[in-house]
């Protein structure tokens, strides 16, 4: 049990196939992963298991967990006590002491628990970190907009301007939370204020994206009231809707849909691919208003949390 060399061990890494495996080599080379930070379980030249932390360039330590494969070819039992071992071996020299350990987040298939083999690779992962002391966090769902699906219909009930300030989104961020359904919301509010929530929100992920932020878009009634806001954004991987919410006063009257529209218009506007979004999956007017914009449901993922 080890970390990878470098990028020479590529290969070897990628025997146990993931999605994320293509985003490998550009991850190492821009500083969102390191050689130290992924690990195998060897069996001579077999792979058995294999880990990954992945982090935002330039930080010198471990953000999110993402990859956990295990040899499907072993029995259940081999394959989780094969990925406690090169999970706690990875971690205590991986991880900074006294810390608790990054979030896990998985990508899988939709229908997950429909297949037997897909549902018991998905509960062998989850079986190895919850005898590491994790536990289900959320499922959500993995949303995606493409060019050949209808462009949803822009309303004429709202107005939409550019972003003042910072301050005017933490203000819009900071109300929004009142009543949201988003777990990693609701989660930060059992620790902090609604204000040291949305700052930190803004601080640790929003204002690091490079793309425009005079893409993001607040909607207001006629006499100029604020009713949300939309950011469409670019995250490294793919066009996003980062963050999409109508505030706690104007929710119920569908102005989600116009807001997502907006955001939808915006990207589309710049000859993408492919729009991403994601959502809880017990988050269900979002959800509902991703599929009335035309996108559809292509994946789920699973979050552990330690905390």
């Amino acid at each position: 049990m080890r970390p990878i060399s470098g990028r020479e061990e590529l290969d070897l890494f990628s025997q146990l196939p993931y999605v994320l495996d293509e985003e490998l080599a550009d991850d190492l080379a821009a500083g969102r992963r390191r050689p130290e930070w992924m690990w195998v379980a060897l069996r001579g030249d077999r792979l058995l298991a294999r880990a990954a932390w992945w982090s935002r360039p330039g930080s010198d330590t471990p953000f999110l967990l993402d990859v956990l494969d295990l040899d499907e070819s072993a029995s259940t039992a081999a394959q989780v006590d094969v990925g406690v071992r090169l999970l706690r071996t990875a971690m205590a020299a991986t991880l900074p002491d006294g810390s608790p350990p990054p979030e896990y987040s998985r990508f899988i298939l939709p229908d997950w628990r429909e297949n037997t083999a897909t549902r018991q690779a998905v509960e062998s992962r989850m079986a190895v970190l919850e005898q590491i002391g994790a536990r289900l966090f959320v499922e959500r769902l993995r949303l995606e907009w493409r060019p050949t699906s209808p462009t949803p219909q822009r309303g004429k009930r709202l107005a939409f301007r550019a972003l003042r300030d910072a301050e005017e989104l933490v203000s819009l961020m900071t109300s929004v939370l009142d009543g949201t359904l988003d777990a990693h919301g609701r989660d930060d509010l059992t620790r902090m204020s609604a204000r040291e929530a949305a700052v930190k929100h803004y601080e640790d992920e929003l204002a690091r994206y490079t793309s425009p932020q005079d893409w993001w878009r607040i909607a207001t009634l006629p006499d100029g009231e604020p009713v949300g806001f939309v950011l469409p954004a670019h995250n490294g991987y793919n066009p996003i809707i980062a963050y999409i919410a109508v505030l706690p006063a104007h929710r119920g009257n569908g102005y989600i849909d116009d807001l997502l529209a907006e955001g939808t218009h915006i990207l589309a506007g710049q000859d993408v691919p492919r729009i991403r979004a994601s959502t809880d999956l017990g988050n269900v007017p979002m959800a509902n208003a991703f599929r009335r914009a035309g996108y559809v449901n292509f994946g789920r993922e699973i979050n552990m949390t330690w905390s």
